[in-house]
């Protein structure tokens, strides 16, 4: 569900109208009476997308300026600190002016565009618009609007411009570069750009007041693949698609939240119970009902949340350090590394949604995921974290235990182990390495140890998996 854009609105000027009745305002005990607003120009703020999020990045707009918006139709993308989420308008109206262009960060609450009721408002919303960002000593008659650069996303690549386009768009700025400065795109325009790798900044609108549309986008493309690219313009994009090594990159606005949770995490006292546990026969069970679309995460899933209900205070979480509280839910959050980042979805209700329904539900937060498309409650909700590292081959590892949450399990990969049978005999059985990291103001070592071995019970035998 997309989130609606927070506004505010500023009285506009030229739509303060008197009563018909009076060539003066009236008096009411000496005060002025108020004037009549009839129309608006909304300040859209930067909306909060999760309860950790403290900025925004605006990925693209989808709508252009002076477009007409209806209520409930999406705005603007945003990257928030977990993912890229479609923000509705709450509001009927015009998108006069946009303030924080594609690429830009905000702070929650702030202002990134204006809304102006009607068409005629839009004049006088670009001048709020640039008096706004002027500097305070600048006066107010040198507010002129002037849009910023359009920056495009990072995963544009450079595109090879013909040496007649080339020539064409430095001859004469075309009018949706307003002076050259902030390109006007249609969103499909700008979405088959970022497609088809091509500079918006080097196409020749065709559209209303020199638009670019799609057809000029597809136009331009065509040109680029007749002309083959010089040895050295080929060099150098493909030095700009690598990494270049000394260089130093910010963190994105993902990076930047598991920057802050990994240092609240450090100053929570933490201690770590390993126990390996067999997994002939989950492998067994796995095999059999693998065909039926249940995957090995849902049933580590399924198998961590039976256990949990037998020990809820390692389902527990503290966050003020005086309290805890025993989370009526079992909501397994599961590790997924993506693009940039990582992010923990969340199977609620583990404990209670069967072992199908589960795996179904774990693919549909893994695309959304990857797409960037989590809502909030799908990502932080998690009562119990599973981090899975065991398809890398890796046999054992330890987990930064999340803010607010008891408990973390590392599990590593299954693999062939000889072990001693309790006839004295030495056979073969297939082994896996699960680390938990615990907060131990809440948790303590025989607490761990106890929900270890009622976890190797479920997963040695698990046949309550598929009930």
């Amino acid at each position: 569900m997309a989130r609606l854009l927070n506004t505010s609105f500023l009285p506009s000027s030229q739509t303060l109208r008197r009563s018909p009745s009076s060539s003066a305002p009236a008096l009411i005990s000496g005060r002025r009476s108020r004037l009549q607003v009839q129309a608006k120009i909304r300040e859209i703020f930067m909306p909060a997308l999760s309860s950790t999020m403290t900025e925004g990045k605006i990925v693209s707009w989808v709508k252009s300026e002076g477009d007409k918006l209806s209520k409930g139709e999406s705005v603007v993308v945003v990257e928030s600190d977990k993912a890229d989420m479609d923000v509705e308008t709450f509001y009927d109206g015009y998108l006069a002016s946009i303030m924080v262009e594609e690429g830009g960060v905000a702070a929650v609450g702030s202002a990134i565009a204006l809304l102006a009721e009607t068409e005629e408002e839009i004049a006088e919303a670009k001048a709020k618009a640039s008096s706004s960002s002027a500097a305070p000593t600048a006066a107010p008659a040198a507010a002129t609007p002037e849009p910023q650069p359009e920056k495009i996303p990072d995963n544009v690549g450079p595109a090879v411009v013909p040496k007649a386009a080339a020539v064409a768009a430095a001859s004469s700025t075309h009018p949706a570069s307003e002076g050259g400065k902030r390109i006007v795109a249609s969103p499909y325009a700008k979405k088959l750009a970022r497609e088809l790798t091509v500079d918006l900044g080097a196409v020749v609108g065709t559209g209303p007041l020199g638009r670019i549309v799609a057809k000029d986008v597809e136009a331009f493309a065509a040109q680029v693949t007749e002309v083959a690219p010089e040895p050295s313009v080929r060099k150098s994009a493909d030095a700009e698609a690598g990494i270049e090594l000394g260089t130093v990159v910010p963190f994105t606005t993902m990076q930047g939240a598991v920057s802050r949770n990994m240092l609240e995490s450090l100053s929570v006292p933490t201690f770590r119970v390993g126990y390996t546990i067999t997994t002939d026969a989950l492998d067994a069970l796995y095999k059999k009902i693998k065909s039926k679309g249940v995957t090995m995460t849902a049933l580590l899933a399924k198998a961590t949340a039976l256990a949990l209900v037998k020990h809820p205070v390692v389902n527990s979480g503290c966050r003020d350090g005086k309290s805890f509280t025993y989370n009526s839910s079992i909501n397994i959050a599961v590790a997924v590394a993506i693009d940039g980042g990582l992010i923990t979805p969340v199977l609620q209700d583990a404990d209670k949604v069967d072992i199908y329904s589960l795996s179904r539900k774990w693919k549909e937060l893994v695309d959304k995921a990857r797409a960037k498309q989590l809502q909030p409650h799908e990502y932080n909700t998690g009562t119990f974290t599973v981090s899975n590292l065991g398809m890398f081959g890796v046999d054992r590892f330890d987990a930064i235990l999340p803010p607010g949450t008891g408990a973390i399990m590392a599990v590593g990969a299954s693999q062939p182990t000889v072990v001693g049978t309790k006839d004295g005999r030495i056979g073969r059985k297939n082994q896996m390495q699960v680390n938990v990291t615990a907060d131990h103001r809440i948790i303590y070592g025989a607490d761990l140890a106890s929900f270890l071995q009622t976890l190797a019970k479920i997963i040695e035998d698990p046949k309550d998996l598929t009930f």
